[in-house]
C-alpha cells in the first residue's frame, strides 16, 4: 500500500510533448467540423419517470457512436446533465441503472466507447497490432491514428450534443465515471470546460511510463509490455512508442480542467495502481478532493457514494 504522503507531489514519469495543447486545439476543430446531429430512437422501457432512446451521432472519421440517452417525463423547465463513462471493454449498462439520477431531475446520456462491448462502431484502420488492447491501437502510425485519440473527442462531442438539448441547462453539466469510464470523465472535464463538477473513480489511462515500470503484465496495462514482447523485443522504437502514448495520457490534460474533481481510489489498486492515478490527480489545479479507502482495490467501494451524492445534488 502507498503512503499518500509520499506522492503527495508526485508529478508523473510522462513527459508531454512540446505541440501537446495545439495537437488537442485542432483536433477540437476536426471535432466541431462534424456538427452536432443526432439521431433519436425510442427505447421502450418501463419506466413512471423516465424516457428513453438510443442516441446515434458521427464521430470524427465517420464512425457511428452510440449512447443511452433518459429525460425526466416531466420536462417542464430546464434540468441538470449528465454524462457517464464505462469501464474498459464494458458497455453503459443496463437502462434502469440511471432512473435514480432521472428520478432527482437529470437528462442522463452514457456512451458506449468504440468498438467496446456496446453498439459504437470503430471503423479506425491501422497497419500494426490490433490484438489484445486499444492503448496500442495505432500507434505505430503516431498521435493523430491513436485510438483513444478519438474516444476522447467522442467524449467531448457527447456532452456537447447533451448540452444543446432543450431540456438541459447546459451550464449545469455534470459527469462520472470508473476505471476506463473515470479517464475518460478527467478527458472529456479537459476537452469541456463547461462541466461543472466530475466524480472519477480510479482513473485509468493515465501514466503509462510509470505504470510499464511497475512490471504491467498484470494490470489493465498489460497491452504495453506485450507490444514490445511481440513487436519490439529489443526495445528500439521504446522512446517513439511512448512519446506516442503521451498524447493520451490525461495527466497532461489535466490543467484544462476547470470543474470541481472528486476523485475516488482503493489504496490495494493493482489494476490501475494508486501511483498512476496521483500523477493525474496533482496536475488538476481546479477544486479537486480525493477519497482514499485503504483496504481497498479496484473493485466496488463501499459508502462512498451515499457519502457523496449531494455533490450533484447541491
Amino acid at each position: 500500500m502507498i503512503q499518500l504522503d509520499e506522492w503527495k507531489n508526485y508529478q508523473g514519469l510522462g513527459k508531454k510533448p512540446a505541440n501537446f495543447d495545439t495537437f488537442w486545439e485542432t483536433q477540437l476543430k476536426k471535432m466541431e467540423e462534424t456538427g452536432l446531429d443526432y439521431e433519436l430512437v425510442p427505447f421502450d422501457l418501463a419506466s413512471s419517470v423516465a424516457d428513453a432512446y438510443h442516441l446515434y451521432f458521427t464521430g470524427v472519421g465517420g464512425a457511428k457512436v452510440h449512447c443511452q440517452l433518459l429525460l425526466p417525463k416531466n420536462k417542464k423547465g430546464k434540468h441538470k446533465g449528465l454524462i457517464q463513462f464505462h469501464g474498459y471493454h464494458t458497455n453503459s449498462g443496463d437502462w434502469q441503472d440511471k432512473i435514480g439520477w432521472v428520478a432527482e431531475g437529470f437528462v442522463v446520456l452514457a456512451m458506449d466507447a468504440r468498438g467496446q462491448g456496446g453498439l459504437s462502431e470503430d471503423n479506425s484502420q491501422t497497419a500494426g497490432t490490433v490484438t489484445k488492447g486499444l492503448i496500442i491501437r495505432g500507434v505505430e502510425e503516431g498521435p493523430e491514428n491513436l485510438y483513444y485519440v478519438r474516444v476522447f473527442l467522442d467524449t467531448a462531442k457527447a456532452t456537447k450534443i447533451l448540452m444543446s438539448l432543450e431540456e438541459v441547462d447546459e451550464e449545469n453539466i455534470y459527469a462520472q465515471g470508473a476505471s476506463q469510464g473515470g479517464g475518460l470523465t478527467i478527458a472529456c472535464a479537459a476537452l469541456v470546460p463547461e462541466i461543472k463538477k466530475v466524480i472519477a473513480t480510479y482513473p485509468f489511462l493515465s501514466d503509462y511510463r510509470k505504470a510499464y515500470q511497475m512490471g504491467a503484465q498484470t494490470s489493465a496495462f498489460e497491452e504495453i509490455p506485450y507490444w514490445f514482447q511481440f513487436r519490439d523485443p529489443l526495445h528500439e522504437q521504446e522512446e517513439e512508442f511512448f512519446n506516442t502514448l503521451e498524447y493520451i495520457d490525461i495527466q497532461h490534460l489535466a490543467p484544462r480542467i476547470q470543474a470541481d474533481v472528486y476523485w475516488l481510489m482503493g489504496l490495494q489498486d493493482t489494476i490501475v495502481p494508486p501511483e498512476t492515478q496521483l500523477a493525474t490527480y496533482n496536475k488538476i489545479l481546479s477544486q479537486k478532493s480525493l477519497y482514499t479507502l485503504p483496504e481497498y482495490g479496484h473493485e466496488y467501494l463501499p459508502k462512498i457514494s451515499d457519502q457523496l451524492r449531494h455533490v450533484f445534488l447541491d
